[in-house]
């Protein structure tokens, strides 16, 4: 039976997800990030929060099986916050220490509803980068 899916909010610094992301790239999990985009596009020093909201099982895979999908609510160099996924390991998730008061975790869980995704600000920086190098007369 899957450990019961807990309905909280965990803080993460830049380390520790980059190793969850790292941890879900060794595992072949579906959802997460590119660890060298995160490299390069994270706040060094912020808090990123996780809130698991999804039982993924994967039947042909048990060795991985079940994982915790989470939004995850990045705060990247820019100071703004992006929105992404995140499969985690049900042991990997527990490890990580609740640090987080009701009220945080709502206004955390509010903001995720309203941040745009990881890829439209990839997007927006990409149109930004390249409307720069055209010339104007």
């Amino acid at each position: 039976m899957a450990p019961a899916l807990p309905r909280t909010v965990r803080a993460v610094d830049t380390d520790q997800l980059l190793a969850l992301e790292q941890e879900a790239a060794t595992c072949g999990f579906s959802q997460r990030l590119p660890v060298d985009w995160l490299q390069e596009h994270l706040a060094a020093e912020a808090t990123h929060y996780l809130f698991p909201t999804v039982v993924h099982q994967l039947r042909h895979r048990p060795e991985v099986s079940p994982q915790w999908r989470c939004p995850v609510l990045l705060r990247v160099r820019t100071g703004e916050q992006v929105w992404g996924l995140l499969d985690v390991l049900p042991d990997t998730f527990d490890k990580i220490p609740e640090t987080l008061g009701p009220d945080s975790k709502k206004d955390i869980a509010s903001r995720m509803e309203h941040a745009v995704t990881q890829r439209e600000w990839a997007e927006r920086m990409a149109a930004d980068v390249v409307s720069e190098d055209v010339p104007r007369n």
